[in-house]
């Protein structure tokens, strides 16, 4: 069984057509779990008129959140609360291919060392109300570069047959990526505590040896509240040994909102980035570097050190001058800096893949 966690948070037109993508899958053995972020504007009662009139025999639940608690706890919680032996994690502005699920299942059969599949996102564009798929790629997967940039592999390039091929990839994109259950119990950060008397989440530990509390896990870093925490997870399931692999016949189509090609220069990443909202900015440049506090190996990084040392002294040289806000997050980011290194030294305590093994993946 597969169980597909929808993540809502003010959807608006976008509810409707995705859910109908749901429902109209040919791979019928598949729970759907609705969780609503405390949208506060209605949303929660229409996905349920929705799903109550049109869902039909499909086994669903919807799940309000009394607050909004981020991409990365989101799914968190629909993770927790899945059956499934695999569980899709679906943005409510993607729309599903009829047969998206069923070609999915079909690679996972093949090897059981699969821990995550990326199908082929291409490009849903808005015009108004109305939604339009269209031929122009959104994603084929991540891609990781040595001065540690991310991309999503062909965004904005048009689908002329040039990805028709399953391969292994670094990790699959956070818009619609598919898990296999094992594996994200396998490399979930298994101690997350609550406080046993009072206090709030950023009182929690993280220590293999810690005492008290309530033992929740952690799949998703919800540090990270949203951006960066799809990459986070590769790096750590490629760590642990698992595999990504990305299927083009598994096709979805996204609406994406922030970026528009997969710039590799710096002049053209630029560009890309001053179309950027100030939050989707303050949380991807923070998270970016609490992700590789958690993930890195020393030695390679020593090894990439020619690439990725300009880049990140240009980086912050950048924001210092022309993203004021930085400070806010120049303070945000060494307040998590001590409970990332905590994370880090549970991660590699348990990695079974060496910086060798690793490097094939850094373009």
């Amino acid at each position: 069984m597969v169980s597909i966690s929808l993540l809502l948070y003010k959807p608006g037109f976008y509810l409707r057509p995705c859910l109908k993508s749901i429902f109209r899958q040919s791979f019928r053995d598949f729970e759907l779990l609705v969780i609503d972020n405390h949208s506060a504007d209605g949303t929660a009662q229409k996905a349920e008129e929705i799903l109550k009139s049109e869902a039909g025999r499909i086994n669903w639940r919807l799940i309000i959140n009394d607050k909004n608690t981020g991409f990365a706890a989101g799914h968190n919680l629909g993770i927790r609360e899945a059956r499934g032996e695999f569980i899709l994690l679906l943005n409510q502005d993607v729309v599903l291919d009829k047969d998206f699920l069923k070609n999915i299942i079909e690679v996972f059969q093949r090897d059981s060392k699969i821990g995550a599949i990326q199908g082929k996102l291409l490009r849903l564009k808005v015009a108004g109300q109305n939604l339009e798929e269209s031929d122009l790629i959104d994603t084929t997967g991540l891609e990781i570069f040595k001065n540690r940039r991310i991309v999503a592999r062909g965004q904005g390039q048009k689908d002329e047959g040039q990805f028709e091929k399953t391969e292994e990839i670094f990790g699959a994109d956070g818009a619609a990526p598919v898990f296999r259950k094992a594996a994200l119990e396998d490399v979930k950060l298994p101690v997350r505590l609550r406080p046993a008397c009072g206090g709030t989440s950023a009182d929690a530990q993280f220590s293999d040896s810690a005492g008290g509390g309530e033992k929740i896990g952690e799949y998703l870093d919800e540090d990270f509240f949203m951006y960066k925490e799809d990459v986070d997870l590769a790096w750590r399931l490629r760590l642990l040994g698992w595999k990504a692999v990305f299927e083009p016949k598994a096709v979805a189509w996204h609406a994406r909102t922030a970026g528009e090609s997969a710039a590799k220069n710096y002049w053209g990443i630029l560009r890309e980035r001053r179309k950027i909202g100030n939050l989707a900015k303050y949380f991807s440049f923070k998270n970016q570097r609490l992700m590789q506090i958690k993930n890195e190996q020393g030695g390679l990084l020593l090894k990439h050190l020619p690439w990725f040392l300009p880049k990140e002294i240009a980086s912050w040289i950048y924001v210092l001058i022309f993203e004021h806000y930085i400070f806010r997050t120049i303070k945000d980011f060494f307040h998590q800096v001590p409970r990332a290194w905590q994370k880090k030294k549970i991660i590699m305590a348990r990695q079974r893949v060496g910086a060798k093994e690793m490097e094939v993946w850094f373009k």
